[in-house]
């Protein structure tokens, strides 16, 4: 009688059936990666170093699936625009891989040259090698936040007791999806209104030091 096959394991089925559990919002971990994978954990061992490892795959494979590449000959506020729109629309439908992804260190190589797109992008518009690093995390941070939020509750706030002004404001905010995309639309505007006044404070300044 012949033996059944052990399952064939790649990088890609690995993150697929990772970024399956975890949506689904099950325990995650090797031990149940392999039993939905249909393996032992000693064999996704033979693969890569454990649940840390694990995580990067997704990152790759989420980077992969939605972050393409940019063209040069965009403008840098486009390209940051349809940069942080890519990430929202990962995150708000992977949300469960948000709080997995955001505390680890990116090791990826897809990942590594998705930021470096990046920096390439702000570096090209003009702004201070010191400060894109930085400009990068709060980018990253807006929209790792915006999907967070895009799994919000239909009600965010529910006062029980008396306010100054929230249960009036209350009035004017929509509620669910409607109220996490107005959220995005006002908070990316008001990024890339600052990121331009920025970058022309610093140009002004190189200006008067020339």
């Amino acid at each position: 009688m012949a033996r059944p096959r052990t399952p064939v394991l790649t990088a890609a089925r690995i993150a697929d059936a990772a970024m399956e559990l975890i949506d689904s919002g099950k325990p995650f971990g090797v031990n149940a990666l392999a039993r939905a994978l249909g393996v032992q954990p000693s064999s996704l061992y033979n693969h890569l170093d454990g649940r840390r490892a694990i995580i990067e795959l997704v990152r790759g494979r989420l980077v992969e699936r939605y972050l393409a590449a940019i063209p040069d000959e965009l403008p840098w506020d486009e390209a940051v625009e349809l940069v942080v729109r890519s990430e929202r629309r990962m995150y708000t439908e992977h949300p469960h891989i948000v709080p997995l992804i955001a505390t680890e260190t990116v090791t990826d190589a897809a990942a590594i040259a998705s930021y470096d797109q990046m920096a390439a992008i702000l570096l090209r518009g003009g702004f201070p090698e010191h400060e894109v690093l930085v400009l990068i995390q709060l980018l990253d941070a807006f929209a790792l936040g915006s999907g967070l939020d895009y799994a919000a509750p239909e009600d965010v706030w529910e006062p029980a007791t008396p306010t100054l002004h929230l249960t009036r404001l209350l009035s004017y905010q929509p509620s669910g999806k409607v109220r996490s995309d107005q959220a995005f639309e006002i908070g990316l505007d008001m990024l890339l209104t600052s990121l331009r006044a920025r970058l022309a404070a610093h140009r002004h300044t190189q200006a008067d030091g020339s």
